[in-house]
């Protein structure tokens, strides 16, 4: 036998194409990173952390991810290109030895009101397939079960341009599952006509209540004024019962207004498109305050809330029809359709099994495909995409996650590592963002970042194994190990919120006595009913600040300024010294640079390519006129205060010629969030996940209310960010506000004066009190799942 070697071999087990088990990266500096070399084990799993803003999501997402999707879409033609998003690529000299990247991060799923769990998760497709072939009786093809496809029929003649060109009469039908009441949304809107205009004045004198609905300049007013359908000088309820009626429900006609052709429509048609069609959610918070206000939302009766038509629900498999299917819990679905025996349909139920079980596996059972997406917590949202990587069969393959313990119960958590190592062992590179040190714990290898945040990150701080970084002497080491204590003196409640009979989702007629005066915690598994009790019961009055964990949204224009109101008091300040007019110092208004339009970048389209951003050589990127820059206030111009730090800022306008009482009020709640390394000028856009949301909380800190309620304030954030705001809570408690917390991280409950844990399970297994009291008691007790965690945390 030759005993000759192969060329490009070097031996048994050392081919040359194995040698390729690194993810190289050199030199990479997105966002804040400075310059950052490290070479990362493939078929690992990897985690990186570090404080929030030390640059984990820069060098994840913005570099190695966002590099393997731009190699990946380069591979498809140019005319497909042109449909795909364009991406740049990321500041950095060097990635080798990329691999597919799958993301799984936390972005809330559309927030379309028609869009569900099924929806987003192609197990209605799947259903509407089934009920068109089992369904008795039959009604037609999968769209006829489909409550976003309408019923269309039509009729006509119609030119086939083929040879001698003939007109042929023609019939189209196509049947829909939409429900034609509620236009497959489950529920009808009724409007409070007091909220939406004062009938006692005219439109000329403003009768409008709508926001963004001005008089004088509004399009959509002038519209109305000028359209001849009314008199725009005469009082609404002075209107006779034909000018009434062409002002509400008029169907939709052209006009003319100072010149310009424009389309009327009634009010009441108008406010549904602008308003009702969007969902709630994803609405800016005066917007969405006009609208809890102006309108009432009620089951539609037609569809009882189902969305679907007569037809759609008459049809039916045993007793199950589709809409019963979508209302189910996804774990009793999965039984049901387990007990399904039909060969005709063999692969399609092996299929619907498979992924109702991943829901199951991944710890979603609880919740019905029927239910909204944009309903879904930050934490659920990503559990759901990570339904269809579950089964895959895809192998050195790069899963990313960004956080995928949010919103998990300590219960949970474990769960969610068997699943991420599970991935691994099937030969995948995953990299996970995490802050959790039961999820660090179960690292192949860690990445460290920081040391500190903003500026003062950007460089890897470690790397190595769990062990060498308990060992090490950085922020992460550190506090790997921390564990707050309970508190020997608990406050003692000022008053009690009542909740009585409380059925919201799956509460069970809850009655409790939430404690005022007191940080309380509201805890249990995900899907026990702790937002349900709290957000649907917490009456949303005068003295209710709630902050909830919708993210804030913003384009490259906003920034921490503009978005906590600080602009305002700056721009006057600036105004006030120069005798000028405030709008002068906005880069979105009279003072921007008119070459740039004050984006600070020219942008250049490149089509399919990815486009490229040059610095305005006009303005330096500074964003504004020279002329506005010669104007200054405590010896600094605009551009320079919007580069400052929030601490060097808090310093410059609270003392000495530029002191500002307003500015510096916002800058020290920023401050007390922990912010104070982030300028003032920087976009919304390169701000982390934690970042932006102690943004939010330092906003709302500012809202006069005496009831502060949290969702999940820990969400991205370490460990040594949890203690700062365990003292930001305190002060807030001590300052006589009464603050209720839905959290799951156990530091939170520990230093809880009040704890309220619901359960025991999920979905139609929780919805129950199971245990009120103090931290201490719960600890002792040990009769809850929250119980045993926590007493394990503390080392009770």
């Amino acid at each position: 036998m030759s005993s000759a070697k192969r060329p490009g071999t070097q031996g048994p087990g050392s081919h040359v194409a194995d040698s390729h088990d690194l993810i190289r990266v050199h030199g990479a500096r997105e966002n804040n990173l400075k310059d950052v070399s490290i070479d990362l084990p493939k078929r690992r799993l990897t985690v990186f952390t570090g404080v929030s803003g030390s640059g984990k999501s820069s060098l994840v997402f913005n570099t190695i991810a966002a590099e393997s999707q731009r190699l990946i879409n380069e591979t498809y033609s140019a005319f497909v290109q042109g449909f795909m998003p364009s991406l740049a690529r990321p500041e950095v000299d060097v990635l080798d030895g990329l691999t597919t990247a799958i993301i799984v991060d936390q972005q809330r799923m559309g927030a379309d009101p028609r869009s569900t769990v099924g929806t987003a998760t192609d197990v209605n497709a799947m259903l509407r397939i089934l009920f068109s072939r089992l369904g008795d009786p039959h009604i037609g093809p999968p769209s006829a079960y489909s409550f976003n496809t309408a019923s269309v029929r039509a009729s006509g003649a119609i030119t086939v341009e083929r040879g001698n060109k003939k007109a042929v009469k023609a019939t189209f039908q196509r049947t829909g599952g939409m429900c034609t009441n509620c236009e497959g949304r489950g529920t009808v809107s009724d409007i409070d006509l007091t909220q939406l205009y004062d009938d006692s004045k005219s439109l000329a004198e403003g009768a409008f209540t709508i926001p963004g609905w001005k008089s004088d300049s509004q399009w959509t007013v002038q519209v109305y004024a000028q359209s001849g359908f009314v008199d725009p000088d005469k009082p609404i309820r002075d209107y006779t019962d034909r000018e009434l009626r062409d002002f509400l429900y008029g169907e939709a006609v052209k006009v003319k207004v100072n010149g310009v052709n424009l389309t009327y429509e009634g009010l009441i048609p108008k406010i549904q498109k602008s308003f009702l069609s969007k969902d709630k959610e994803a609405m800016q918070p005066h917007i969405r305050a006009f609208v809890e206000r102006a309108v009432t939302f009620t089951t539609c009766p037609e569809c009882e809330g189902t969305r679907l038509s007569e037809g759609a629900r008459s049809s039916r498999i045993g007793k199950i029809s589709i809409a019963d299917a979508c209302a189910m819990e996804i774990r009793d679905l999965a039984d049901w359709v387990r007990e399904l025996a039909e060969p005709s349909v063999a692969p399609l139920l092996t299929a619907l099994r498979d992924t109702l079980d991943s829901f199951v596996e991944i710890g979603l059972g609880y919740l019905s495909l029927d239910r909204p997406a944009g309903t879904l917590s930050g934490g659920e949202a990503q559990r759901v995409k990570m339904i269809r990587h579950l089964g895959s069969s895809l192998t050195d393959t790069t899963y990313v996650f960004d956080e995928p313990t949010v919103g998990l119960h300590p219960h949970d958590i474990q769960r969610m590592n068997d699943l991420l190592l599970r991935l691994r062992d099937k030969g995948n590179t995953v990299l996970v963002v995490e802050h959790k040190p039961e999820a660090i714990a179960i690292a192949d290898h860690v990445v460290d970042l920081g040391p500190g945040a903003g500026t003062q990150g950007g460089t890897v701080c470690f790397e190595g194994t769990v062990a060498e970084l308990r060992g090490s002497d950085t922020v992460t080491g550190r506090h790997l190990d921390d564990r707050a204590a309970l508190k020997e003196s608990v406050r003692k409640a000022t008053g009690a919120l009542e909740i009585r009979d409380a059925r919201t989702h799956n509460l069970q007629g809850v009655d409790v006595d939430v404690p005022l005066g007191v940080l309380c915690v509201v805890t249990g598994v995900a899907g026990s009913g702790k937002s349900s009790l709290i957000h649907g019961s917490v009456p949303a009055g005068a003295d209710v600040v709630s902050v909830d964990q919708s993210p804030i949204k913003g384009s490259r224009r906003s920034n921490p300024a503009t978005y906590t109101g600080l602009l305002d008091p700056i721009r006057k300040a600036f105004a006030k010294a120069n005798g000028v007019k405030p709008a002068l110092f906005s880069a979105n208004s009279e003072g921007a640079c008119p070459t740039c339009n004050g984006a600070g970048v020219i942008y250049t389209d490149l089509a399919m390519m990815a486009g490229v951003a040059t610095p305005c050589e006009d303005c330096e990127g500074k964003r504004f006129q020279p002329a506005v820059l010669e104007y200054r206030f405590g010896g600094r111009d605009i551009s320079e205060v919007l580069a400052m730090s929030v601490d060097r800022a808090e310093e410059f306008f609270g003392a000495g010629e530029a002191r500002t009482p307003a500015a510096h009020k916002i800058l020290q709640r920023l401050s007390d969030v922990g912010l104070g390394y982030l300028t003032l000028g920087q976009p919304l856009t390169t701000l982390s996940g934690g970042e932006r949301q102690r943004l939010k909380l330092a906003t709302h800190m500012g809202e006069k209310g005496g009831v502060y309620v949290l969702d999940e304030p820990t969400t991205g954030l370490h460990l040594a960010d949890v203690e700062q705001l365990l003292g930001l809570l305190d002060r807030l408690v001590d300052a006589g506000k009464s603050v209720i917390v839905i959290e799951h991280h156990q530091a939170v409950m520990a230093h809880a004066d009040w704890i309220i844990d619901l359960g025991p399970g999920a979905g139609h297994d929780g919805g129950r009190i199971v245990f009120e009291g103090t931290p201490a008691d719960l600890v002792a007790d040990r009769s809850t799942l929250t119980g045993e965690h926590l007493a394990a945390y503390v080392g009770a």
